[in-house]
């Protein structure tokens, strides 16, 4: 499932002081089983030794267009032959001016104007260099030839000043290669996920809440954004930032989730359940904090909405519908009678007693169950489990 093993990158690196950042980036390819190519301008040199870079790859880092130690090779043209991406980054108002207008005239333009792969760059300036209108207007033209331009972090600059203008942290970077590496199969569908744990208040100060981190939906609504999806995310409350690209809808209780699912559900169309959602909660809320007393306390509960079963019999005819079971027993008999209950089309199984699954990790061990039998998936991280689920939901929707 990792889109960037086996890929070949090239990683374009300018005169700028984020220069030393694009390290830590190709050292993160590498380690994810890429094979990177790294082309530097004579101002990158500067900044940082091409020494660097060659440790780090395995290859000879590229400076010259001319250079006499290679193999007689067009050397540009044979890398534009073999890169499945370029990125630029840092990427200077200089370099930008010559990609958005033809002009070729060291390695790393001449290679740029060469490849056919998908092309990114990533700004980093000082922030009135960045918003000069000749700037803006090459920025422009980059995306209008279909060359993806991230947006530059905002801080503190190394000039002093403060604003847009900074390179992101290396981990944007890679999220964006990943976007621009993966095959966007859900392209034109509707997806809605639920995520998180819901919390049911008895008092200002207390509520009945479970272990859920949201980290499993969270995974499923990027991985679908960066299939091509567009997505919206039902979430109770979390600590861990939304994915970018995905509506955002932050809720608390589980009455909460139902009413913003509900009023969701007939434009998606795949719902994946994630969501830890409370069986039960207070029958009574109280205004203010309830006090302790010396004697034992009851909290009577009553039953919450059962949302997947309303999804389930409510559901559009060409619509998919996909709930989470969590077990501690029986994991493949009770996940069978709840995909057939609520007349979902596909389960994702998981025993919280086994290592690797659960709450709070970034792992977890599922089984996907159909009507037409299971599929059972070793211990993977969540982004991965993710992204075979969403594999496996379209090519049902297509079978």
């Amino acid at each position: 499932m990792d889109v960037l093993k086996g890929k070949n990158i090239i990683v374009g690196v300018t005169g700028s002081i984020a220069a030393y950042k694009a390290a830590d980036l190709c050292s993160m390819l590498i380690k994810r089983g890429a094979a990177v190519t790294v082309i530097m301008t004579a101002n990158a040199v500067n900044f940082i030794n091409p020494i660097t870079f060659e440790t780090l790859t395995g290859r000879k880092c590229l400076t010259d267009t001319f250079d006499r130690n290679f193999d007689f090779k067009v050397e540009h043209i044979e890398l534009a032959k073999q890169a499945d991406l370029m990125i630029i980054a840092p990427a200077s108002a200089n370099i930008i001016a010559k990609a958005a207008n033809g002009i070729a005239d060291d390695m790393l333009s001449t290679t740029i104007l060469s490849c056919t792969c998908p092309k990114l760059f990533s700004p980093a300036m000082n922030t009135r260099m960045l918003k000069n209108p000749v700037t803006q207007d090459n920025l422009k033209k980059l995306e209008g030839y279909g060359m993806e331009v991230i947006s530059p972090a905002s801080g503190h600059l190394a000039c002093g000043d403060s604003g847009e203008g900074k390179l992101p942290d290396c981990k944007v970077l890679l999220e964006c290669i990943e976007d621009a590496l993966t095959e966007k199969i859900l392209k034109g569908r509707r997806v809605l996920v639920t995520a998180g744990p819901t919390r049911e208040k008895l008092d200002p100060v207390r509520f009945i809440t479970n272990h859920s981190s949201g980290k499993m939906g969270y995974s499923i609504a990027k991985m679908a954004r960066r299939m091509g999806a567009s997505v919206t995310l039902v979430s109770g409350k979390c600590s861990i930032e939304p994915p970018a690209g995905v509506e955002f809808v932050d809720v608390e209780s589980a009455a909460d989730m139902a009413e913003a699912v509900k009023s969701r559900a007939d434009k998606a169309d795949i719902i994946i359940k994630a969501a830890a959602v409370a069986d039960y909660r207070p029958a009574t809320t109280y205004d203010e904090k309830v006090k302790k007393s010396d004697g034992d306390m009851s909290i009577p509960l009553e039953r919450t909405e059962d949302i997947l079963g309303y999804l389930g019999a409510h559901r559009r005819d060409d619509q998919f519908l996909c709930g989470f079971s969590m077990e501690t027993e029986n994991l493949i008999e009770n996940s069978r009678a709840k995909l057939d209950k609520k007349n979902l089309d596909m389960i994702v199984a998981n025993n919280l007693k086994v290592e690797g699954a659960g709450f709070g990790v970034d792992t977890n061990v599922v089984t996907l169950i159909t009507r037409e039998g299971m599929k059972e998936l070793p211990v993977m991280s969540k982004d991965e489990v993710a992204g075979v689920l969403l594999e496996e939901i379209n090519g049902l929707r297509c079978s």
